[in-house]
């Protein structure tokens, strides 16, 4: 699974030749390390004239210990984050705010730096001139992303109207190493209770995960990410790999379950097990999922269907068993459903017209399923990673693999501790606003994206 590419051309002679050549440079990306502050260096913030997020992002930057700086950005002086509230622009004429402030300062974002830009849903917008403005940002910010160098990413957070104290669980995911593989993205934050008093190297402390797929590959760095940051993780996977199964849990200190998702009482052995063996469950990851890859001329039915009831029936009748009724007996208030999508869901992949089809349905959960867990204090959001090194991608002929690899803005591919840091930050009791997102975890995949 090394990426031999990427270690060649950060050799001295591998620099000389990928400039003279004009080749993809790939940066080794900063991954978090437990105990790391949330980023070192000083952030460049900013905002265009009469925005509302300047104080609430000035307490969240302070909280985390940030050196917050404010323009002109010296010269000489470099930025580990720029940081833009373009609440304030409420018409097109006023984008030229957004020039102001990164014209002179995009350059002095160190390698591996950040850039978020916040602003206003569109549908939120209280003129139809500020909407157009607001939707603007999108196109403004995935173009930033696509030009950073060096492992640089960018986001735009859109946060609704009331939606300012819940700023801090996602702004420090966005900022921090945390977030190596995402870039590119629009995330959309809105109101919720407020947010608990919370250890963030610890956030789920006292509380039980369920994480289906568990015993290799993403699952297991999702099960093992969630236990660093507190859980009991209840691992899931298939008979057959019961021992794999068991000797994860036992090493994250967890409790193993090991049953076949697709089975008719499935979904009600998973549900009486965690109300009987942990009183409910408060984070819920389905990471399940099987790839029978034909095109579609050549694709029996079989194929077709064995890829369907993995990674989209299973998902949406397990995810109903455990919120039945009106009081929540399994999913408790406050719970999380987080589903792995796939990029081929967003962008099709020839020979995965199964798996493309589930994935997308698997978004469709997401929509249908965020007003209803919303109106009792849950949500529910997916991520969607791209390629993603594994076993499964180490089998791909070696050019369709070093294409992949190449194919997004940060020119490698990600790894399955991407995926996991991001359903840790959805999965945070401090998420609350976070409810009907789709995040790639794709390096700002090139098609698709």
């Amino acid at each position: 699974m090394a990426d031999r590419y990427t270690q060649l051309v950060n050799t001295p002679i591998g620099r000389i030749i990928t400039r003279q050549l004009g080749l993809p440079a790939p940066v080794p990306l900063e991954r978090y390390s437990p105990g790391q502050a949330v980023l070192e260096g000083r952030v460049l913030l900013g905002g265009a004239p009469g925005g509302r997020l300047a104080r609430a992002l000035a307490q969240v930057l302070t909280d985390a210990h940030a050196e917050v700086v404010e323009p002109p950005a010296a010269g000489g002086e470099r930025h580990r984050a720029l940081v833009f509230d373009a609440t304030g622009i409420t018409d097109p004429q006023a984008l030229g705010e957004l020039h102001a402030f990164f014209h002179p300062s995009i350059r002095t974002l160190q390698a591996c730096g950040r850039v978020v830009v916040l602003g206003t849903p569109p549908a939120q917008a209280r003129t139809p001139s500020e909407a157009v403005a607001q939707r603007a940002l999108e196109g403004f910010t995935r173009s930033v992303a696509k030009e950073l160098r060096r492992g640089g990413t960018a986001q735009l957070l859109y946060v609704a109207p009331g939606g300012e104290g819940q700023l801090a669980s996602t702004l420090r995911f966005l900022l921090s190493p945390r977030s190596a593989y995402v870039s590119g993205q629009v995330v959309l934050l809105g109101p919720a209770s407020e947010p608990p008093v919370l250890d963030w190297d610890r956030p789920l402390d006292g509380r039980v995960a369920l994480v289906t797929g568990a015993s290799r590959g993403i699952g297991a760095a999702i099960a093992a990410t969630l236990a660093r940051d507190g859980a009991h993780v209840v691992g899931l996977d298939v008979p057959s790999l019961t021992d794999d199964l068991e000797a994860l849990t036992s090493r994250l200190r967890g409790s193993a379950l090991a049953l076949d998702i697709t089975a008719e009482d499935a979904p009600e052995r998973i549900a009486a097990h965690l109300h009987s063996e942990h009183d409910g469950v408060d984070v819920v990851v389905h990471n399940a999922g099987i790839t029978r890859d034909r095109t579609l001329g050549r694709m029996d039915g079989a194929l077709w269907s064995s890829v369907i009831d993995v990674n989209l029936l299973a998902v949406q009748r397990i995810t109903d068993a455990l919120i039945a009724g009106a009081s929540y007996t399994v999913l408790r208030p406050g719970g999380r459903v987080l589903c792995v999508s796939s990029i081929s869901a967003i962008a099709g992949n020839a020979g995965q017209s199964n798996y493309a089809t589930s994935k997308a349905g698997v978004i469709g959960i997401v929509d249908a399923y965020a007003p209803l867990l919303g109106a009792r204090l849950a949500t529910i959001n997916a991520v969607a990673p791209g390629f993603i090194e594994s076993q499964m991608t180490a089998g791909m002929p070696f050019a369709l693999r070093q294409a992949a690899r190449r194919m997004n803005s940060l020119s490698q591919g990600g790894l399955p501790i991407d995926v996991a840091e991001t359903i840790a930050w959805l999965a945070s009791p401090a998420s609350g606003g976070l409810n009907g997102n789709v995040v790639r975890v794709c390096g700002q995949n090139l098609l698709g994206a």
